[in-house]
């Protein structure tokens, strides 16, 4: 079992921490924040793929992404847009489909707000 220290800035008034299906951890301000990016776990099955039907994978890197997930767990969370509650996966392709040929059920996220324009822009 590994030991680490976690350093919070004083400003920060609640903090939680948790483990991930996949090794690593999470956790982030529930304070509401300066509206920037949250890092969150979130289920696949909830994150859209516009591009998946336009874009192919390179398998070589997805294999040797599943051998260090399930080695280290994911190191770099997916950029993820949230519209209108609904989340878009715009990068991160090798890494999503790294955790579901792992059948790993969720993906650590970086997700940042957006509107219908934001959205419309990245789908061009």
């Amino acid at each position: 079992m590994a030991n680490f220290v976690l350093q919070v800035p004083k400003t920060l008034r609640s903090f939680s921490l948790s483990a991930t299906s996949n090794g690593a951890s999470v956790g982030g301000p529930q304070s509401g924040g300066n509206g920037g990016p949250v890092i969150v776990e979130l289920p696949l099955d909830q994150i859209k793929r516009p591009l998946m039907r336009t874009r192919a994978n390179d398998p070589h890197k997805v294999k040797d992404l599943m051998d260090s997930i399930q080695e280290i767990g994911l190191q770099v969370p997916i950029d993820v847009l949230e519209v209108d509650g609904v989340y878009y996966g715009f990068s991160g392709c090798h890494r999503y489909e790294a955790h579901q040929r792992l059948g790993l059920p969720t993906i650590r996220c970086k997700i940042r707000r957006g509107t219908k324009e934001t959205l419309r822009h990245h789908l061009r």
